[in-house]
């Protein structure tokens, strides 16, 4: 038998978990601006809770989102576990261990390297509550002075190269004449070393010019740094007629002078044979047309193999290109999918809220549509037209996010309303109203009750439908969760009273649609 005082300790246990249920929540706080670091420095990246809470019994994980495996550091029960850390962050990362009872989760990186440029994510867990932070860190080199070699003479001029190591981001260079004027011709080359690191080189022939100074000047403009060499070349390099090249002509000349003489000494013993000599050049000259023919045949044959080469290069290029393009497009979608994932809430139906046509399951978490009106109490929640039902948590800050399965179905709305919508009656399901729904109608199309409304062009038929809400920002977000991609986004709006998500699994005539609507639990593992 329970006696007073043992009733009394129950309700105070209970209102000491609920108590300290809330107690625990809180919200992660990080920089606003990104963080700019210099190769080899040390940086800090700032995170901490409101209110300033303790962390050592929480979870605290970081992660570069821009990396394939982006969990770096893992804190858990006071301890750090980084048995398993990625080889790039080893002896690079700590937290303050004297600041985790003030909830500060602020982690010290040393010896910044290029590769850690990218986005990252401070996540912070207890037992009933978690959130987290984002922040940009932008990386940045300053590379060597430009290293200029003169080649030697090149097609008429003389050639220069220049060269500059060490940079990131990646720099430009350019070639200058002494008017400041561009002689570059094309983009330079560019290597990056296994540390992420920038050379840049090109080659540019210039010509003799009343200073004959050239600069070599390489840029970087995101951290609006720039060094540069000048070069100056003596009037001599450029001269062809310098002692040795005199030389060269005096000695070419009497080569031809003898081999001229030579031809008339043969001319003279071999003047027997002019009339053969005459008959071999009548053959020549006939010859000759035919193989220019040949040769611009040729010539035609492959300038057309090569321009059918180049249209072919360049539209491989273009679909590689694409390809990239979609598969970046498609990596940032799922992560900012896995992001919106973490805000995952419970979700049940509310059997005060149905309308007498429609079932609901045993645990409240699917519906359907019986097409069979029941004996239902008219109370002032029910609907008594739309053919729809509520969900029994309502929502009035914050984020948050549920998904449902609709599978097998031809026909469902989902999304989310106001509390004060109108239970009797018909509805027109718009914003204007207190809706923010998109639906598959009975003749196949996907839409969003907008007025009017907007037709959506979907590539894949969602089998799970992903809703998202964003309270404070006046954002709601539909999305197919197995392509992790968005179907339409409500923003722009301002929302004063509590949101309840709204489920309609659409007419069932002849089970046609008999398929229900089941609310999906979510692991954000998946």
């Amino acid at each position: 038998m329970v006696t007073g005082p043992d009733i009394l300790n129950v309700v105070l246990l209970f209102l000491l978990h609920n108590i300290h249920s809330e107690s625990v929540k809180f919200e992660v706080l990080g920089p606003t601006d990104p963080i700019v670091a210099e190769a080899g420095d040390d940086i800090i990246l700032p995170c901490y809770l409101k209110p300033n809470i303790s962390v050592e019994d929480m979870t605290v994980d970081w992660r570069n989102l821009d990396s394939n495996d982006d969990l770096f550091y893992h804190f858990q029960n006071g301890k750090n576990i980084l048995e398993d850390q990625i080889p790039a962050y080893r002896n690079r990362t700590s937290l303050f261990k004297e600041e985790l009872r003030r909830g500060n989760t602020s982690l010290k990186l040393t010896r910044v390297q290029s590769t850690d440029q990218g986005l990252y994510e401070c996540l912070i867990k207890s037992q009933s509550w978690y959130d987290d932070t984002k922040m940009q860190v932008f990386v940045k080199a300053v590379g060597s002075r430009p290293v200029v070699s003169i080649e030697g003479h090149r097609d008429g001029g003389m050639g220069l190269l220049c060269e500059s190591e060490g940079w990131h981001p990646e720099p430009e260079l350019v070639w200058l004449d002494s008017k400041g004027v561009s002689l570059s011709d094309g983009r330079p080359e560019t290597h990056r070393d296994l540390n992420g690191f920038y050379t840049v080189r090109q080659q540019v022939i210039v010509q003799e010019t009343d200073t004959n100074r050239f600069t070599c000047r390489v840029l970087q403009r995101e951290i609006n740094v720039n060094v540069e060499t000048e070069v100056h070349i003596a009037s001599e390099l450029f001269d062809y007629t310098s002692p040795w090249r005199r030389s060269f002509i005096v000695l070419c000349s009497l080569g031809i002078i003898i081999v001229i003489g030579v031809s008339l000494a043969v001319y003279c013993t071999f003047r027997k044979k002019d009339e053969h000599i005459a008959h071999l050049k009548q053959r020549n000259n006939e010859h000759i047309p035919n193989l220019k023919q040949q040769h611009a045949n040729l010539k035609q044959q492959h300038d057309e193999h090569i321009g059918n080469l180049e249209h072919q290069h360049d539209e491989h290029i273009a679909h590689l290109k694409q390809q990239h393009d979609e598969h970046i497009d498609h990596l940032k979608q799922q992560l900012a999918f896995e992001s919106i994932r973490r805000h995952a809430v419970k979700v049940t139906l509310d059997p005060d809220t149905a309308h007498p046509n429609l079932i609901l399951s045993d645990d409240e978490k699917q519906v359907y549509d019986t097409n069979n009106k029941q004996e239902l109490p008219d109370n002032p929640e029910r609907f008594d037209e739309c053919c729809c039902v509520l969900g029994k948590e309502g929502f009035s800050s914050g984020r948050f996010y549920y998904e449902v399965q609709v599978e097998e179905k031809t026909e469902w709305t989902l999304g989310v309303v106001r509390e004060s919508v109108n239970r009797k009656g018909s509805n027109s399901l718009s914003p204007n109203n207190g809706y923010w729904t998109v639906v598959l109608s009975w003749y196949g199309e996907y839409e969003a009750l907008t007025d009017p409304r907007v037709t959506l062009p979907l590539k894949k038929k969602p089998q799970k439908v992903g809703v998202f809400v964003d309270y404070e920002k006046g954002q709601v977000f539909f999305f197919n969760v197995e392509a992790r991609c968005l179907i339409y986004s409500f923003t722009g709006f301002t929302f004063n009273e509590k949101l309840y998500p709204y489920f309609s699994p659409g007419s069932n005539y002849g089970g046609k649609n008999s398929a229900p609507l089941v609310i999906w639990p979510i692991n954000i593992t998946d």
